[in-house]
Order: C-alpha cells, then structure tokens, then sequence
C-alpha cells in the first residue's frame, strides 16, 4: 500500500516542498490550509491535483482528531504556524493556542487513532533566543525571548514527552532559517530578492531594511524537508538541528542579490534601525552534527545559489506582471 502523510500548513514554502517531496515518493498526500483556494492556488500546478486540502480547526481537539481519523495517515508533518519575523510578539494568545497547544491535539489525535503514526513538528532556532552557546545543538538550553519562541519551545517539549512517556514516534526538526522562492514577501529574503529584481526593471530605486550586519543560518526549504523526512525514516526518534552551520549577514544576502544583476545593492539599499529586530545576544548558528552522522543529511543548496535562484523567480514573476498588466490596458 502507498504510503499516505497528512501536512498540516501546506500552502507555506515548507509544506509545498514536503508535498512536491513526497509525492515524488509515491505517497498519497492530505494537506491543511484555513483557505484551500488560496492554499491551491499558491501551489505549484503540478502539486495542484495531486493533493488533497481540507480545512481544519486548529484550536479544537475534535476537529483533528476527526481529520487524524479519516485520513489514517502513516506520517504526520506539522507546519501550521505563526509567522515569525516582526510578528513574533502578535497576539500572543493566539500564537500560544496554534503554536503550541495544536500540538497537543495532534499528538491525542494520534494516541487515540493510531499510536504508530509517526510525528515530526517543525520546531524553531528560536527556542534558543538568549542563549549563551553558540553554535547551537540539540542539547544546548533553551532561552526564548518572544511568543512565538515559547510557543514552538511549549510544542517541542510536548514532543519529547510523547516520545518518551507515550513511546510514539515524534521528532522536532529544529529548524534555522531557510528559504526558497516560495518564502513569503515580508520575509527579509524575499523582500530583498524582489528589491533587486525590481531595481533592475526600473520599478523602484531603493529598499530600506534593518540592520545590515545581522547573520542568519540561511539554508534551503527543500533541504529542510529533506531532513524532516529521513527523521521519519529513522528506527527511532529523536530530535535533530537543522542548519547549514554558516551564518551569513543581511548586507551579504544583498550582495549576492543584486551582484547577481550587475547591481551595486549599496546604491540601493538603506539601513533603518528602527525596523531592525532586537540583536542576538549571541550568534545563531546550527550544528547539524547529529543530522549528518545519523541520518546521513547535509545541506545540498549552496546560499549564493539559493539566492541567485529566488531573484531569477522575482525576475521571472516581475516581468510576467508588467507584460499581463500591459496587455490588461491594451
């Protein structure tokens, strides 16, 4: 029999290149979305037929476990999030229930449906917030500094009890930063790769950003998947870091942005400290050791190429609207 995983959030980057992921696997897919319109139409047309999308409550015990039981999956990936970036501190009430205690309805939707379906949570870096160990591991402690941060480290920890207390097979891939073109557009990388691409087609001249100087593990969404996949093809469970183990700063991902057109991005681009996140008090960087040496994982996806790779998206997808809007007036 194919193998059938349900996605919850699967119209985010990481859901749709998890869907593309398995599908290529020959599994059979169910994703969640709270609009399966919008859901479909942001996925890639391939994806589009192949894949089925409900809505699901996330706040209602009931509601998933109604979803668990019907689509009787073998895996369970779950994506459904809170956005980070600036709206980590958003309505923290909310960030706490769909962040954290969804969770704990999918892992008692489990518990009562099938105790063999295996689990894997999209944890967060951000756990680690203040932490002082750089880089980070599996081991080293937790220190959020913002809703969201609690909210994956609530979930990340419900997962371990699971694991341990319950004997499911649930893992938390602790996921650093990762990209693809299918990132949302106020996320900074998007912001700056449609920044370039604009540039370069006479759109606009400048893009203001935060701080220049701030690094990031930047590595792929579809090496992130990657990862949580092989997690679930483990003979036991466990938690890993996922990152690439080089960070890399705003102002290079600006270099590599506009390099790639023959842009000098410091004639574009302005610094404005006031829509600059707090700083790290320590750099946020992944070792990914246990990933590597248990489940043969590394990062494929070099950063220059995945930048390079987003800008020719917004490229593509910049002059694609401008001919549509000409012909519209036409």
């Amino acid at each position: 029999m194919r193998p059938t995983a349900l996605l919850f959030g699967i119209s985010g980057q990481d859901g749709s290149h998890m869907a593309e992921l398995l599908l290529g696997k020959g599994y059979c897919v169910a994703g969640t979305s709270r609009d399966p319109d919008a859901a479909l139409a942001s996925l890639p047309p391939p994806l589009k037929d192949a894949v089925e999308i409900t809505v699901v409550d996330l706040r209602s015990t009931e509601s998933i476990a109604a979803l668990v039981h019907r689509v009787r999956p073998t895996e369970i990936y779950n994506f459904a999030a809170f956005s980070t970036g600036r709206g980590m501190f958003d309505d923290p009430v909310a960030m706490g229930d769909v962040n954290g205690l969804s969770v704990a309805r999918m892992l008692e939707a489990i518990r009562s449906t099938d105790p063999a379906i295996r689990f894997c949570q999209a944890s967060s870096s951000e756990m680690f917030g203040a932490t002082t160990e750089s880089p980070q591991r599996e081991d080293t402690p937790f220190r959020p500094r913002s809703p969201y941060g609690a909210a994956k480290l609530f979930a990340h920890n419900l997962v371990s009890m699971a694991r341990t207390r319950d004997g499911l097979f649930a893992c938390s891939a602790i996921l650093f930063n990762h990209e693809s073109e299918r990132r949302s557009p106020e996320f900074v990388t998007r912001k700056v790769t449609r920044a370039a691409a604009a540039v370069c087609l006479g759109l606009q001249s400048q893009v203001e950003l935060g701080d220049l100087g701030a690094r990031r593990d930047w590595g792929h969404s579809a090496d992130a998947v990657r990862a949580m996949w092989l997690m679930l093809q483990a003979d036991t469970a466990d938690d890993f870091v996922v990152a690439t183990g080089i960070p890399h700063s705003v102002g290079d991902l600006c270099s590599v942005a506009f390099g790639h057109l023959g842009l000098d991005w410091r004639q574009h681009v302005q610094s404005r400290l006031d829509q600059a996140r707090a700083p790290d008090h320590t750099q946020l960087v992944g070792d990914a050791a246990r990933a590597r040496e248990r489940l043969g994982w590394a990062p494929s996806i070099a950063f220059d190429d995945m930048i390079r790779g987003m800008v020719d998206h917004d490229l593509r997808q910049l002059k694609k609207d401008i001919s549509q809007a000409r012909t519209g007036k036409s």
